[in-house]
């Protein structure tokens, strides 16, 4: 069954700019510019203004849509709402690094873009990690063997985490012993510890 008009609006917060054109939504805040495309998603995005409160919201409309495309109204809007909260906070991932013998030494080059990790269960291989674009990494000086990556785009900060995470896999031995590797430990953001 398709229904009319399903819609749904989510307010903006001051210090926050938002054009949209052509399905390309584009946030702007204190900490940078994200954009981001929309355009496969069959749905109408506007910026109207609250009539009793004078605020400006984001309004996503979805006519004769189906229980899917009423459904991508909610994610569309999530999607916004982490680009607002990139530009305003920011995003900071911390990994740790997990061995049972061979201590993993891994040393950050490229001024923060890149990671290259040694020592991986003895190996002499030198695995090599260019973070995404807009992501650094670096050491964290409380915690020990702890990694923290750091950017406005959520999505490309937790790539990252999973190219490093993906580069310290194990083969050929038993997965459920060999628990070696660098894993997601904390997902937050940059603004909440400073």
């Amino acid at each position: 069954m398709k229904t009319i008009l399903s819609s749904d609006t989510m307010d903006i917060p001051d210090g926050v700019k938002i054009k949209v054109k052509a399905k390309m939504i584009e946030v702007e805040g204190p900490r940078g510019k994200l954009t981001r495309d929309f355009k496969h998603l069959n749905l109408d995005f506007q910026l109207i203004t609250d009539a009793e409160t004078g605020k400006k919201k984001l309004k996503v409309d979805a006519w004769f849509g189906s229980r899917k495309t009423t459904a991508a109204i909610r994610t569309a809007l999530s999607h916004v709402s982490n680009l607002i909260k990139g530009v305003t906070q920011g995003y900071r991932y911390k990994m740790r690094f997990v061995y049972a013998h061979f201590p993993i030494n891994a040393s950050i080059t490229n001024n923060g873009m890149a990671l290259e990790i040694r020592n991986f269960l003895g190996e002499k291989r030198v695995r090599k990690v260019d973070m995404l674009e807009g992501v650094t990494v670096v050491r964290s000086e409380k915690v020990k063997d702890e990694l923290m990556l750091d950017g406005n785009d959520i999505e490309l900060v937790s790539r990252s985490c999973a190219l490093i995470n993906q580069k310290c896999h194990v083969k050929n031995k038993d997965i459920r012993k060999f628990l070696d590797g660098i894993y997601v430990s904390e997902k937050g953001v940059i603004a909440e510890e400073e």
